[in-house]
């Protein structure tokens, strides 16, 4: 058993009112809800703050929670509905960001299990195989290493694991990248843990990164990483990726 909640705030530096923007005659949130339904998911949730988005939500048949607007992230806005629903502390939780219109629902439905087939992790996410140097190198691009067992040791914005053999010169002459991995922002939790991730203040290494998951490792908690079982679909954070992802639909 697990649920979906997709966070969704209307305010966007880059896109402003995203998650209502239209795709294919419908607007964004919804292509993510529907999506999320067909995950096997038990319940699908959207959070937001914004009544905008909670009349749109119920439009098209999707359970809304209403949460706070001081929210800083997408976590701390699934931990207050998870504290809303009085849901349990072993729930499973998975965070569907409100970007990604093309999201597998089977990716959905896979990091919600290994959640549950991991007893010993509290968190839950998954990679892709890095298949260029350019993505390998680029600092938008997060990167994960993790233990033969999938126990995530690091997230970072830098390229590693660095081949020290791969690079002749400095840094851009890096021409290897056979053990990286792609981390893609997708999400179980267990709510105990969820509940206790959104409580704690940011870390130094969350704070010289910008990645939110690094709090998470340097409070001791424990993340399980696996290989996506499909490609994730292009996820939409400026006007050109709404126009590709619109002709993607339409296809």
């Amino acid at each position: 058993m697990f649920r979906v909640v997709i966070p969704a705030r209307y305010a966007s530096t880059r896109l402003p009112g995203k998650p209502l923007r239209s795709l294919a005659g419908r607007p964004m949130l919804q292509h993510v809800y529907e999506r999320a339904l067909r995950s096997g998911a038990d319940e699908v949730w959207i959070a937001t703050d914004d009544a905008r988005i909670e009349t749109a939500s119920r439009k098209f048949g999707a359970k809304v929670v209403m949460t706070s607007p001081d929210h800083q992230s997408g976590t701390d806005r699934i931990a207050e509905a998870a504290r809303q629903k009085g849901w349990l502390a072993a729930d499973i939780v998975v965070n569907v960001q409100g970007d990604e219109p093309l999201i597998p629902p089977a990716i959905i439905r896979q990091v919600a299990d290994l959640l549950e087939r991991s007893s010993w992790a509290g968190i839950a996410t998954l990679a892709t195989p890095i298949e260029s140097a350019e993505e390998f190198l680029d600092p938008n691009v997060v990167k994960v290493v993790s233990t033969a067992r999938g126990r995530a040791l690091y997230f970072s914005r830098a390229p590693i694991p660095w081949v020290r053999e791969g690079a002749a010169g400095a840094l851009m002459s890096q021409a290897r990248h056979e053990a990286a991995q792609r981390h893609l922002g997708l999400y179980a939790y267990r709510v105990e843990v969820l509940a206790r991730l959104a409580a704690l203040p940011p870390t130094p290494l969350e704070k010289l990164e910008r990645l939110e998951q690094l709090r998470a490792l340097e409070h001791g908690l424990e993340i399980v990483v696996a290989t996506a079982i499909e490609q994730p679909g292009r996820g939409v954070d400026t006007e050109t990726d709404l126009e590709a992802v619109a002709r993607l639909l339409a296809t």
